[in-house]
C-alpha cells in the first residue's frame, strides 16, 4: 500500500497557505536540528573531552572542525541548488548529517570525534544553505516576510536551545554525553520523511551544464586557510609572526586565483556579477558585520553565566531566554509587517541599531552586574538579530533571478557563517588574554605567585582553592563585558551598510523576470510545472522533485 502523500498544488500552481506550512515544517525541522549540533556541545563540550582524554587544543577543533565544514562547503551546496534538484539535495545533505552524527556518537577518542564533526559539517552547511533556497523557491519576496518569522523563531529556539539541551543530557546520569549527538538522529528521519511527502518542487533540468570544481575546491581551500589560521592566531602563534604572514598570505593568494578563475567560467560557484551589484554587496556586509557580533558575542553567555556567575549548564540555557525571546518576537513580528507593506529597509536598519544598542548595554556588565540588566541586553541583541538577519537573505534574494537564487543565497550564507566563525575566534583570542592578565594582575594584587600550586587556566573552578576561584570567577565575569563592547564596534558597521541599502519593494512572484511582466500576466513558477517552458535558456520539465 502506497503512503498517502501531499494534495498536489492548487488550481493554478501556486502553493495554498497549508501546503507551504505542510512542506516548511520538514525544512524547519531539519534545519533545527543542524543549527542544535552545532550549539548542543557548547555546554557538554568540557565533559566530552574528559571523557576522551582530550586536550586543549583538541578542544578547539570539535567546534572549529564543523565550522570549518560547514562554511567553507557553504556556496557549493547554493550553487549546486541552481543546477540540479533542490529537493534531493536536501535530501542528500540530511543523510550527511545523520550518518556524521552517528559517528559522532560511537567516537572513542577526541581525533575521531573532530573528524566526524568534519563530516558532520558538511551536511550542516548543505542545510543552513538549502533550507533558505528552498524557501525562495516556494515563496515570492513579498510573502517570506511572514514566513521568515517560523525560521527566526527556529534558529531562536536551535541557538539558546541547544546549550540547554546540552547541560540537561550530560547532567542526566543514565544519558551520557554520546546523546549529545545521537538525540538529532530520529528528529532528522522524522524531518527526511516529511520533507519527501510534503515538499514538490519544479525541477529544472539545464541542457549543456558544467560544473565549476576548480573555482568550489580554490574557494574550499582559500577559506579554510583563513579560518585555520584564525583559530591558531594569539594562541600557538602570535598575530605577527611568520606562521601567521604564510597562512594569510597562502589564503589570500588561494582566493585572489579563486576570483579569476569565477570571472571566467561559464557557471561559477559565486557569481561574482550577482555579488558585485549594490543591493547584494552591501547586504553581505552588514550580514558579515551581524555575524561576527552575534555568534562571537553570544556564544560567551553561556560561558559568562557558569564561569563568571557560577551557574549550572541548565541554568546557563535558562539564563539565555530572553535572547531567544527577543528574536522570536521580532523575526515574527518584522516579517508580517514586510509581507503587509513591501517594505524592507527600515527594519533592517532598525535591527542593525538595535543590536548595537545590545551589545553597547552587555559591554557594561561584570561578574556582579543586574540579572535583569543582562536580560535586557540580551533581549535587545535578540530583537536586532531577528530584525536583520534573515531580512537581509530576503533582500539579496530578491534582487536576482530564480537562476541565480542558491548561488547568491548560499553566498550571503556563507558570508555570514564567516563571519560567525571569524567573531568566535577572535573574540574568544582577546576573552582568553583579558582573562590571564586581569588573573595574573589580581594574583599579584593579593600577595599570591600566579603559579602558586594551581592551573588557573582551567575552567574546572570546582579543581581550584576557594581563594582562587573567585578571582578566576571574577575574571571571566568581568572580561566578558570587554568583548561585548568590541562586538557592539564590529556592529556599527552592519548600520552603515544597512543605511546605504537602496530602497526596495519586495516582488510579488518567485522569479525576477515574472517581476518585469504586466502583473496580470505574470505567473508564478510553480505553474510551469506540468508543462514545458522555456525561460532564459532553461528548460523546465513537468516533473516534481
Amino acid at each position: 500500500m502506497t503512503a498517502p502523500t501531499a494534495p498536489p498544488p492548487a488550481a493554478g500552481g501556486a502553493m495554498t497557505h497549508r501546503q507551504t506550512l505542510e512542506a516548511l515544517s520538514g525544512l524547519l525541522l531539519v534545519l533545527f536540528v543542524a543549527m542544535t549540533s552545532a550549539t548542543v556541545v557548547s555546554t557538554a563540550l568540557p565533559t566530552i573531552i574528559g571523557a576522551l582524554e582530550g586536550s586543549q587544543s583538541q578542544y578547539t577543533w570539535v567546534v572549529t572542525a564543523s565550522l570549518l565544514a560547514a562554511t567553507a562547503t557553504t556556496p557549493i551546496w547554493g550553487k549546486l541548488a541552481d543546477l540540479f534538484s533542490k529537493k534531493l539535495l536536501v535530501q542528500i545533505a540530511i543523510g550527511i548529517f545523520l550518518v556524521g552524527s552517528v559517528i559522532c556518537g560511537f567516537a572513542q577518542n577526541a581525533g575521531e570525534l573532530i573528524a566526524a564533526r568534519a563530516f558532520q559539517g558538511l551536511g550542516m552547511g548543505g542545510l543552513q544553505a538549502l533550507v533558505q533556497v528552498v524557501m525562495a523557491a516556494m515563496i515570492p519576496p513579498r510573502e517570506r516576510g511572514r514566513y521568515n518569522g517560523y525560521l527566526g523563531g527556529v534558529m531562536a529556539l536551535a541557538t539558546v536551545g541547544g546549550p540547554l539541551l546540552g547541560g540537561l543530557i550530560v547532567d542526566t546520569s543514565w544519558l551520557g554525553w554520546r546523546w549529545c549527538f545521537f538525540i538529532g538522529v530520529p528528529i532528522a528521519i522524522v524531518a527526511l520523511v516529511v520533507l519527501q511527502r510534503t515538499l514538490h518542487l519544479a525541477v529544472v533540468k539545464r541542457e549543456g551544464v558544467s560544473i565549476d570544481y576548480p573555482g568550489a575546491f580554490l574557494i574550499a581551500g582559500g577559506v579554510s586557510i583563513l579560518l585555520i589560521w584564525v583559530t591558531f592566531v594569539g594562541d600557538t602563534f602570535d598575530w605577527v609572526s611568520w606562521p601567521t604572514a604564510a597562512m594569510v598570505g597562502a589564503g589570500v593568494l588561494v582566493l585572489a586565483f579563486a576570483t579569476w578563475v569565477e570571472s571566467r567560467v561559464k557557471e561559477p560557484v559565486v557569481p561574482l556579477r550577482v555579488i558585485a551589484q549594490r543591493t547584494p554587496a552591501l547586504a553581505i556586509v552588514a550580514s558579515l558585520s551581524v555575524g561576527m557580533a552575534m555568534f562571537g558575542g553570544a556564544v560567551f553567555l553561556g560561558q559568562y553565566f557558569q564561569i563568571g556567575r557560577g551557574y549550572s549548564p541548565t541554568e546557563a540555557g535558562l539564563l539565555t531566554i530572553p535572547l531567544m525571546a527577543g528574536v522570536l518576537l521580532s523575526s515574527t513580528i518584522s516579517g508580517r509587517l514586510i509581507t503587509a507593506t513591501g517594505k524592507i529597509k527600515p527594519y533592517i536598519v532598525g535591527g542593525t541599531v538595535v543590536l548595537v544598542a545590545g551589545f553597547g548595554i552587555l559591554g557594561t556588565i561584570d561578574h556582579l552586574t543586574s540579572l535583569w540588566l543582562v536580560g535586557v541586553g540580551m533581549f535587545l541583541v535578540g530583537t536586532g538579530v531577528g530584525m536583520s538577519m534573515q531580512n537581509l537573505v530576503l533582500v539579496v534574494q530578491n534582487t536576482v533571478a530564480l537562476s541565480d537564487l542558491g548561488a547568491a543565497s548560499g553566498a550571503i550564507t556563507f558570508f555570514r557563517s564567516l563571519g560567525g566563525t571569524i567573531g568566535v575566534s577572535v573574540l574568544g583570542a582577546v576573552l582568553a588574554s583579558k582573562v590571564t592578565t586581569d588573573i595574573t594582575a589580581q594574583l599579584r594584587a593579593a600577595g599570591v605567585p600566579a603559579n602558586a600550586g594551581a592551573d588557573t587556566s582551567t575552567l574546572d573552578l570546582e579543581a581550584l582553592p576557594p581563594a582562587f576561584q573567585e578571582i578566576v570567577r571574577a575574571a571571566y565575569g568581568d572580561a566578558t563585558g570587554h568583548i561585548f563592547l568590541i562586538a557592539a564596534a564590529i556592529a556599527v558597521v552592519g548600520v552603515l551598510a544597512a543605511v546605504a541599502l537602496p530602497q526596495v519593494e519586495l516582488r510579488t512572484t518567485v522569479d525576477l523576470a515574472k517581476a518585469d511582466q504586466d502583473p496580470d500576466e505574470a505567473t508564478p513558477l510553480t505553474e510551469v510545472a506540468g508543462g514545458v517552458g522555456v525561460e532564459d535558456g532553461t528548460r523546465t520539465e513537468g516533473v516534481r522533485g
